[in-house]
C-alpha cells in the first residue's frame, strides 16, 4: 500500500465569502498581482478562496489583508489542511430566515393589496398603503441586505458587482411606492417589490446550496478523519488524543469500525480494511504487520496497532483536500472569456438600463412605466450563469474522478485530458506491474552478488526491487550510491571500486568484458558484465485499455528504455501496438516533441523516475499511486486504482465535463440574447426577471452536477463518505 501524489501548496489561502461573479474574481486576482513579492494569484469563485503564492517567504500579511478590504473583499487566512468538521453553514440558515421573512412580509401586503383592488377609496386605501409601507420597509432593508451590504461594499471600493443593479432595482421599487403613497396615488408597488425581494432570495438561496453540493467532495474528506485518536503509551496504557496532537512515530490503536486519523504502518494485528477513499474499489483488503495505510481508511475486522508515518496537516486526506481545493484555480480558455465578460458586466448594464429608462420615458412620457422597464433590465441582466459555467463543472467533475480513485491537479488538466488524441506509455511499472528475477546470465557467486544484492536494495527501480527480493541482503559498506534516471544507479565498495546496475552500455563503460545476452546489466569496476533475465507480468487489465483507447480514437504506443526486443514482447502481447525502445529521458522528451510537432496532443502515462521529464513535458499526463514521489508531483492526474482503467475512465469524465462546460457557456449566452432584448422591450415585469435571473446560474449548476451520474468503469454511486460503518 502506497501513498498518492503529494501536491505543491500555495503559500498563502485566504476565504473571501464577498465573492459572487466573475468581475470579483478579475478585481481580486488585479488587485493582488501588483503588490510587490506575490508571484501568483488566483480567486477560487466556487470555493470563494483565493490562493497566492510568494515570491519570497510569506511575510507581512497585513498589507494583503488591506488591499483586499480597500477593494471590498475582506479575507482571512485558513489552513486548507484543517481537517475538522465543516460545522453549520450559517449562509445558508442566514439565507433561509431571510426568505421566510420576505415571504411573510409579501404574503401581508399582498392581503392589503388585494382590499385595494377590491375597491378601498380615500382614507382607507391611503392606511393600506401606509400599512404596506410599515412592513414592506424593514422587510426589504432586513431580507435584502445580502444585496444592499454587498453593493456597499463594493460602492465604497469604487467598483461594481452584480449585487449593485439588484440593490439599485429593489431601492428604485421601493422608492417609487414611496413616492406614490405620498402623493396618494390609487396604486403603489410595495407587493411588487416585497414578492421581488422574497424570489431574489429564493435564488440566492438555491443559488448557494447547489453550490455546497458541488462542493460536496471538499467537505466531505473533513468528515473521514475521527474527532479523536487512541495513543498507545510506552507502558501500555492508552489515551485518547486529537488527531491533530499525532505525530510521526506515535503509536496509535485502531479499533473495528473506526478510520486512521493519519498515514500509518500497521505495527501488529492482521485485519481487512476498506480502502475506497483511495482506490475507487469497495472490496475488503487484508492489512497485516508492515503494511502502510492512508488516512481515512476504515478498520473493518480486527484491532491494530499502527505508527503514524505523518502528522495530520501531511495525510493522505490532507494531500487530496489540497488538490481539489485548488482544482479550478487554473486559468483555462473558458474561464478567461467569462473573465472579459464579467469586467465588462457592471459598467454596461447600468448604462443599457440608464439608456432604456430615458428611451421609454421620451417615447411614453410615463416615468413609472419607464422606471419598472428599467429596474426588469438591472436585474434580468446577470453574469452569474457565465461565471458559474467552469468552475462548478470542474469541481463537481473533480469528485467524480476522486469517486473512481484519480487524484486531478487543476481544472485546465482537465480541459486538456479531453483534447488527446495520442496515448504514450512507459512500459516498466506503467503497463507491466512487477518482475521477477529469473536469474543472471553468468554464474555470479559470493562478494559478486552481495554487492547486487545491496546496489538492488538501494534503488526503487521495479526491476531493482524484483532483484532485491530475490537475493539474501548483506552489509557491503557502499557509500556514494547515486541513482541516474534512464542509466541505473552505481556506489562505491570500501575499497573504491564502482558498482553499476542497469543499461548494460551504462555498464559496460567500468566493466571489462562484456557477456552475450540483452536487458539490465551489472557489473564491478574491471570485472566481467553480466545480463540479468528478468520476466514481467503485464497489468491485467493493460490490453483491455488499450483496446478500450483505440475504440475512442486514441492510438496507443510504447516509449521505454529498455532494449527491443524486451519492449516488441510487451509490444505483441497488447496486440501489437507501436513501440519506442532504447529511449533516455530526453528521447521520449523529444519523441513527445515531435508528435507535437505533428498536430498530436498526447497523453503521457508514466511511473519512474527517468519519466518525469516526459510528464512535466507531455501535453497532459498521469502517474499511478506507486510511481516515485517526483514522477507524481510531475503528473497532472494521479490514479490510485491498481487498474489502467482509470485512464479511458478519467478522459471519459473529462470530455463528458468540456461538453458541460460547452452547453453551460451556450445557455448563458443564449440567456441574455432572449432575455435582455425582452426586457428592454418592457415584456420582462421585475418579477419575471428576478426568477429569470436566478433559474439561470441554478440551471448551470444543475447541469454540472450530472457529471456524477457520468459512467465509468467503476460506477457504483458515492463510494465515499457514505461508505459502510461497523460498529465497535
Amino acid at each position: 500500500m502506497t501513498r498518492p501524489a503529494s501536491s505543491i501548496d500555495p503559500e498563502i489561502v485566504l476565504s473571501a465569502p464577498s465573492m459572487r461573479c466573475g468581475g470579483c474574481v478579475a478585481r481580486i486576482e488585479d488587485a493582488l498581482g501588483e503588490i510587490p513579492g506575490v508571484e501568483t494569484v488566483r480567486a477560487n469563485l466556487t470555493l470563494k478562496r483565493i490562493e497566492l503564492r510568494m515570491a519570497v517567504q510569506p511575510s507581512g500579511l497585513d498589507t494583503i489583508f488591506a488591499r483586499l478590504a480597500e477593494i471590498g473583499h475582506p479575507a482571512t487566512e485558513i489552513d486548507t489542511t484543517d481537517l475538522g468538521g465543516e460545522g453549520q453553514d450559517e449562509t445558508a440558515t442566514a439565507l433561509l430566515r431571510a426568505v421566510a421573512v420576505a415571504g411573510f412580509g409579501a404574503m401581508n401586503v399582498m392581503l392589503l393589496s388585494v382590499s385595494v383592488w377590491s375597491g378601498a377609496e380615500g382614507a382607507m386605501r391611503a392606511g393600506f398603503h401606509w400599512v404596506s409601507a410599515l412592513i414592506a420597509i424593514p422587510v426589504i432593508f432586513y431580507s435584502g441586505r445580502f444585496f444592499f451590504i454587498s453593493a456597499w461594499s463594493a460602492l465604497r471600493a469604487a467598483r461594481m458587482n452584480m449585487d449593485v443593479p439588484i440593490a439599485v432595482g429593489l431601492l428604485l421599487a421601493l422608492a417609487l411606492s414611496l413616492s406614490e403613497t405620498l402623493r396618494g396615488a390609487q396604486h403603489v408597488f410595495f407587493d411588487a417589490a416585497l414578492t421581488l425581494t422574497f424570489f431574489l432570495l429564493i435564488g440566492r438561496y438555491l443559488d448557494h446550496r447547489m453550490q455546497s453540493k458541488a462542493r460536496h467532495e471538499l467537505t466531505a474528506l473533513s468528515r473521514l478523519i475521527p474527532g479523536t485518536a487512541c495513543q498507545v503509551l510506552p507502558d501500555g496504557q492508552t489515551r485518547e488524543i486529537d488527531p491533530a496532537q499525532i505525530t510521526p512515530g506515535m503509536v496509535l490503536r485502531i479499533h473495528a469500525g473506526q478510520r486512521l486519523p493519519v498515514d500509518a504502518r500497521i505495527q501488529s494485528g492482521t485485519t481487512d480494511l476498506d480502502r475506497s477513499i483511495v482506490t475507487g474499489e469497495s472490496d475488503a483488503v487484508m492489512a497485516a504487520t508492515g503494511d502502510e495505510v492512508e488516512a481515512g481508511a476504515l478498520n473493518l475486522t480486527g484491532p491494530v496497532e499502527a505508527v503514524a508515518l505523518r502528522a495530520m496537516q501531511d495525510s493522505f486526506i490532507a494531500e487530496m483536500k489540497r488538490m481539489l481545493g485548488s482544482v479550478n484555480g487554473a486559468r483555462t480558455r473558458y474561464v478567461r472569456i467569462a473573465d472579459r465578460v464579467a469586467r465588462l458586466y457592471a459598467p454596461t448594464i447600468h448604462v443599457l438600463a440608464g439608456a432604456t429608462f430615458l428611451g421609454w420615458y421620451l417615447s411614453t412620457g410615463d416615468w413609472h412605466v419607464s422606471a419598472f422597464v428599467a429596474i426588469s433590465v438591472l436585474i434580468i441582466t446577470c453574469p452569474c450563469a457565465m461565471s458559474l459555467a467552469v468552475p462548478v463543472a470542474h469541481v463537481v467533475a473533480a469528485g467524480r474522478l476522486m469517486r473512481d480513485g484519480i487524484l486531478m491537479k487543476d481544472g485546465s488538466a482537465l480541459e486538456r485530458l479531453a483534447q488527446v488524441d495520442r496515448a504514450a506509455f512507459d512500459k516498466t511499472g506503467t503497463l507491466t506491474t512487477s518482475f521477477e528475477f529469473v536469474t543472471l546470465a553468468d554464474d555470479v557467486a559470493g562478494e559478486t552478488c552481495a554487492v547486487l544484492a545491496a546496489l538492488a536494495g538501494a534503488s526503487r527501480h521495479p526491476a531493482a526491487v524484483a532483484i532485491a527480493t530475490k537475493l539474501p541482503s548483506q552489509e557491503m559498506g557502499l557509500h556514494q550510491v547515486t541513482e541516474t534516471p534512464g542509466l541505473g544507479i552505481e556506489g562505491r565498495l570500501p575499497d573504491g571500486r564502482r558498482a553499476r546496475l542497469g543499461r548494460a552500455a551504462w555498464v559496460r563503460e567500468i566493466a571489462s568484458a562484456e557477456a552475450e545476452g540483452s536487458g539490465p546489466a551489472f557489473g564491478l569496476e574491471n570485472a566481467p558484465m553480466s545480463y540479468i533475465v528478468l520476466s514481467e507480468t503485464l497489468r491485467p487489465d493493460a490490453a483491455s485499455t488499450i483496446r478500450e483507447l483505440t475504440t475512442r480514437n486514441i492510438p496507443s504506443e510504447i516509449v521505454s528504455g529498455d532494449d527491443a526486443d524486451r519492449v516488441r514482447e510487451i509490444a505483441e502481447r497488447l496486440g501489437g501496438i507501436t513501440f519506442h525502445h532504447g529511449l533516455t529521458p530526453a528521447g521520449k522528451i523529444a519523441h513527445l516533441e515531435a508528435l507535437e510537432a505533428d498536430g498530436h496532443r498526447v497523453l503521457m502515462v508514466g511511473d519512474g523516475l527517468n519519466d518525469t521529464p516526459a510528464l512535466a513535458a507531455a501535453y497532459v499526463s498521469m502517474s499511478p499511486a506507486n510511481a516515485t514521489d517526483a514522477g507524481r508531483a510531475a503528473a497532472d492526474f494521479v490514479f490510485l486504482r491498481d487498474s489502467l482503467a482509470a485512464i479511458p475512465d478519467a478522459i471519459v469524465i473529462g470530455r463528458r465535463t468540456a461538453r458541460v462546460v460547452r452547453q453551460n457557456f451556450g445557455f448563458a449566452l443564449l440567456y441574455n440574447a432572449v432575455a435582455v432584448p425582452l426586457a428592454i422591450a418592457g415584456h420582462v415585469t421585475p418579477l419575471m426577471a428576478a426568477v429569470a435571473m436566478s433559474s439561470s446560474s441554478i440551471l448551470v449548476i444543475a447541469n454540472s452536477l450530472r457529471l456524477n451520474r457520468c459512467p465509468t468503469s467503476t460506477t457504483r454511486g458515492a463510494i465515499w463518505p457514505t461508505v459502510r460503518e461497523v460498529p465497535v
